[in-house]
C-alpha cells in the first residue's frame, strides 16, 4: 500500500489535488497537510498540521508518507528556509519521493522574482537523496482574467512582456498534472514543465480582451521601469508590482514559451486553452 501526502491542501491548488487524489486512491491512503488542518473537509483522509515556519513538526507529519506532493508557499522571498526544512523532514520521515511544484526555467538568471526560492527548493531536493519529481509550472491562465477584463474596458492592453508569449496553463490542469505525476511510476527524478497547449502573447490577450469589447484593443508596451510605475499608479505595493513586471521580463525573454504536452501525457487530456479558461 501506497501513502500519499499533499501539503497546503486548504490552498487553491493543493485542495483541487486533494479533491482529484480522493478520486483515484482509497482516502485510507491519503495524509492532507495545512497549517489550517481543521479547515479540511475530507472524509477518510488523514489531516495533519504542518507549518514549514515550526519545522519541529514536520518530520511526525511527514511520517508514513511514501509520495509527497509539496506545494510551494505563497510567500515569495522567505520561502526558502521554510521549503528546505520541509525536504529535511521528508529525508528524516522516510519519505521516497517528493513532487515539488516550482516554475519553469529556475536558472540564476532567470528575471522572475520567484526564481531563487524554487532553484534553492530544487537543489535541496537533488542534494536530499530523496526520489524527486520537478513540475514546473507555467504562468496561471485564471490570473489573466483581470487582465483581459480590464484591457476590454478600457480598449488598451498595457504590458512590458513584448513580443514573446507564455504558455499559460490553469490550475486545475496543474493540479490534474500533479496527481497524475503522483500516481505514476515513470517520472522519478523529472523535471516536468506544466503548460497550456499554446504560447499566448500579447497580441494574442488584446484579441480575447477585443473579442469582449466589440472592437479592437491596442498593445501598448513599456519598458520594465514604466510598468512598475503604471501598477504603483493603479494602487499595487511596489514589491507586488516589481513582481508582476518580473514576470513579463521573463516572457519577453522567451522563458515562458514553450509548450509542452505534460498536461496530456498525466492526465489523458488536453490541456485546456487560454479562451476556454477564461470564457
Amino acid at each position: 500500500m501506497t501513502t500519499y501526502g499533499i501539503t497546503g491542501a486548504t490552498g487553491q491548488l493543493g485542495s483541487l489535488a486533494a479533491e482529484l487524489l480522493l478520486q483515484k486512491v482509497a482516502p485510507a491512503d491519503v495524509v492532507l497537510l495545512s497549517r489550517s488542518p481543521e479547515k479540511i473537509a475530507a472524509a477518510g483522509a488523514t489531516t495533519r498540521a504542518a507549518d514549514f515556519d515550526s519545522p519541529e513538526g514536520l518530520v511526525e507529519a511527514f511520517t508514513g508518507i511514501d509520495e509527497l506532493l509539496l506545494v510551494s508557499t505563497d510567500v515569495v522571498g522567505s520561502r526558502l528556509e521554510g521549503q528546505r526544512a520541509a525536504v529535511e523532514a521528508a529525508t528524516k520521515a522516510g519519505v521516497r519521493r517528493v513532487l515539488y511544484t516550482s516554475l519553469p526555467d529556475p536558472s540564476e538568471d532567470n528575471p522572475a522574482l520567484v526564481t531563487p526560492d524554487h532553484l534553492g527548493t530544487e537543489q535541496a531536493l537533488r542534494d536530499s537523496g530523496l526520489r524527486w519529481t520537478f513540475l514546473r509550472n507555467n504562468l496561471y491562465a485564471d490570473m489573466q482574467s483581470d487582465v483581459v477584463a480590464q484591457a476590454a474596458a478600457s480598449g488598451t492592453y498595457v504590458t512590458n512582456t513584448g513580443e514573446a508569449g507564455a504558455a499559460y496553463v490553469t490550475r486545475a490542469d496543474c493540479a490534474a498534472a500533479a496527481v497524475g505525476a503522483l500516481l505514476s511510476t515513470d517520472v522519478d527524478d523529472t523535471a516536468l514543465d506544466v503548460t497550456g497547449p499554446t504560447s499566448v502573447t500579447a497580441a494574442d490577450i488584446a484579441a480575447l480582451a477585443a473579442e469582449r469589447r466589440g472592437e479592437p484593443v491596442q498593445v501598448v508596451q513599456v519598458d520594465d521601469a514604466a510598468y512598475v510605475a503604471g501598477l504603483e499608479q493603479a494602487g499595487l505595493p511596489t514589491f507586488v508590482a516589481e513582481l508582476l513586471a518580473s514576470f513579463g521580463t521573463a516572457i519577453r525573454e522567451g522563458r515562458l514559451a514553450e509548450v509542452t504536452s505534460a498536461v496530456e501525457d498525466l492526465t489523458g487530456r488536453p490541456a485546456t486553452p487560454l479562451a476556454t479558461a477564461l470564457a
